[in-house]
């Protein structure tokens, strides 16, 4: 499986030539100019996970596609033992592992989010926002969470379940942190 950074830039510019949609078109979708949405193909800005799922429902794809550049297979059942979930790199500070990338048909995308602290930015601009509905369990470490206007500090074992349509971002704590994330996709 292929997941950099710069091979999802790849496919997502790929899957937009071959279905002859525009630049713009996609730009729109993601509510991004043109400008940034060039620099996301160009892999001069990192695609944001939200960005990632929007896109492809545009492609009419599953978003493990332009992930790994594979399509998911299983559909009764799909196993993923420790460590061995798709690694997905998407901005500096944050590593996913995407624990059900397997399975055709999902309305839910279960990751493992590992932060590094003071490595993701501070600022609202940073924050991201996104259809369906999120779950965030606490595995390790501490992180601060911001949902809208009100924060959150979470530490192991605490959970949170929160409309993502707000916006909204994580941040490790002092040490590096892990979480569980749940993410329902929109109807």
């Amino acid at each position: 499986m292929s997941n950099n950074p710069e091979q999802i830039a790849e496919r997502v510019r790929e899957m937009r030539t071959v279905l002859e949609l525009t630049t713009v078109e996609c730009a729109d979708k993601l509510g991004v100019s043109e400008q940034q949405y060039r620099d996301y193909e160009a892999n001069v800005a990192s695609i944001p996970i939200s960005s990632l799922y929007k896109l492809a429902d545009l492609f009419g794809v599953d978003f493990t596609v332009l992930m790994t550049g594979e399509g998911p297979s299983m559909g009764a059942y799909s196993l993923v033992r420790s460590g061995q979930g798709a690694n997905v790199d998407r901005c500096p500070g944050y590593s996913f592992q995407a624990l059900a990338y397997n399975y055709k048909g999902r309305t839910m995308e279960p990751m493992i989010v590992t932060l590094e602290p003071k490595a993701q930015p501070e600022d609202e601009a940073a924050l991201i926002t996104h259809g369906g509905q999120e779950f965030n369990l606490v595995l390790e470490g501490s992180i601060r969470v911001v949902v809208g206007k009100r924060e959150f500090v979470l530490n192991e074992g605490d959970s949170l379940y929160f409309d993502p349509s707000l916006p909204h971002g994580q941040r490790a704590i002092g040490k590096t942190a892990r979480f569980l994330t749940i993410i329902q996709k929109e109807p």
